[in-house]
């Protein structure tokens, strides 16, 4: 679980435009931008997916 540090992002596909996933993260540890290969479900295969902000 998240705890008071952390805030609240995004899994954006690059090629679709969809935020397929959110996660929590610290951004004091953390500072640089997230982007990890994740199964993207409307194209069916693995892409980058980027960090993106989202409401708390």
């Amino acid at each position: 679980m998240a705890n008071g540090d952390s805030i609240k992002i995004g899994l954006k596909c690059e090629e679709s435009g969809d935020i397929n996933y959110t996660t929590h993260k610290n951004p004091k540890t953390h500072t640089e931008k997230m982007a990890l290969k994740k199964y993207s479900p409307r194209l069916k295969k693995h892409t980058i997916h980027k960090e993106i902000k989202l409401k708390s």
